[in-house]
């Protein structure tokens, strides 16, 4: 059995008459990447805190690497690094300035810290940089730079709040294969994102968060499949044999005009499977199939009560 990075049992925090959290479960398995997604507000960030000590829980049992969380916080600081939405680089000193003191504070000698500076400076692509004010650096090397910061106390499981936001489009992709690089060197990584794609491109598990508790749970695949509007699409070049599908498949939606059928489907296997059978047994073949299920927006969306875009899912497709 996988062991548990984090596992968290009835969390609750309360700010006077509003539930932050209302006791919610968390189970994150060594070795992976956990996405927890919200709206604003759901809770997040007071989660992220909580597990890493920086405030503590109106109720629950919680334990990370390992450690009860009450009874020896100490133990959980000593295994864990935190990078937060706001950058902890200190602009007025240089990157490898920043590094040496993060080295400081985590109490290794002096020749220790420089090996480790000069390793992470190496591996997060900092060398060039490292001698200039972090003031100067972009918002994609400033986010490197606290990474490679928090890895300096070799930490087992890094809290990563919203890391890329802020970020342009090539400086996130950057941050994700940092990110997947971490979890191959055995890291645990506990995430929190608006992102959608985010989280859908790196999470192996993802919970979603809202008004305090976990609206669902499980990986992209198994979300995507809780809701509504999977389908399946055919277009046939030949009439005769658009006809003969529709009569072999029942109950499908027409298009008459582009020769195409829609047929529900939650996009598995098996559901496939059982389409093409039916094709098969009326001597009939497709000569185009496409597979439509909902993506993370439309789950985010119907979880969390958000109003979903007008935007439609075969739109989605074409812009991406």
């Amino acid at each position: 059995m996988t062991n548990l990075a984090i596992a968290a049992n009835g969390l609750r925090k309360s700010y006077g008459d509003k539930s932050v959290l209302d006791g919610i479960d968390l189970s994150v398995p060594e070795g992976t990447i956990f996405s927890l997604l919200g709206p604003n507000g759901a809770g997040k960030t007071t989660a992220v805190k909580i597990l890493s000590t920086l405030i503590s829980a109106d109720a629950g049992e919680i334990r990370v690497a390992g450690h009860d969380l009450a009874a020896d916080p100490q133990a959980v600081r000593a295994a864990i690094g935190v990078t937060g939405q706001f950058s902890a680089v200190d602009g007025l000193i240089t990157g490898e300035e920043n590094m040496l003191l993060m080295a400081d504070l985590h109490h290794l000698s002096k020749s220790e810290g420089q090996r480790v500076t000069a390793e992470l400076l190496e591996r997060f692509d900092l060398v060039e940089a490292a001698k200039k004010p972090a003031a100067s650096y972009s918002g994609g090397m400033k986010r490197r730079l606290d990474i490679a910061m928090t890895l300096v106390g070799n930490p087992r499981i890094i809290f990563l709040d919203e890391p890329t936001t802020g970020l342009d489009p090539r400086s996130r992709h950057n941050m994700w294969q940092i990110i997947r690089e971490l979890v191959t060197g055995g890291v645990t990584v506990f995430l929190t994102t608006q992102y959608l794609e985010e989280a859908d491109q790196l999470a192996d598990r993802i919970a979603v968060l809202n008004n305090g508790k976990i609206a669902a749970e499980g990986t992209a695949e198994e979300l995507k499949r809780l809701i509504p509007g999977g389908h399946v699409r055919l277009r046939f070049s030949d009439p005769a044999a658009y006809q003969a599908a529709a009569a072999v498949l029942g109950d499908v939606a027409r298009d008459d005009e582009a020769l195409a059928l829609q047929i529900a489907s939650d996009g598995s296997q098996r559901d496939l499977r059982s389409v093409l059978d039916r094709l098969d047994s009326a001597g009939v073949e497709a000569d185009e199939l496409t597979v439509h299920t909902p993506d993370l927006d439309d789950v985010f969306f119907a979880l969390t009560g958000a109003t979903v875009p007008s935007q439609t899912n075969e739109a989605k497709e074409a812009v991406r």
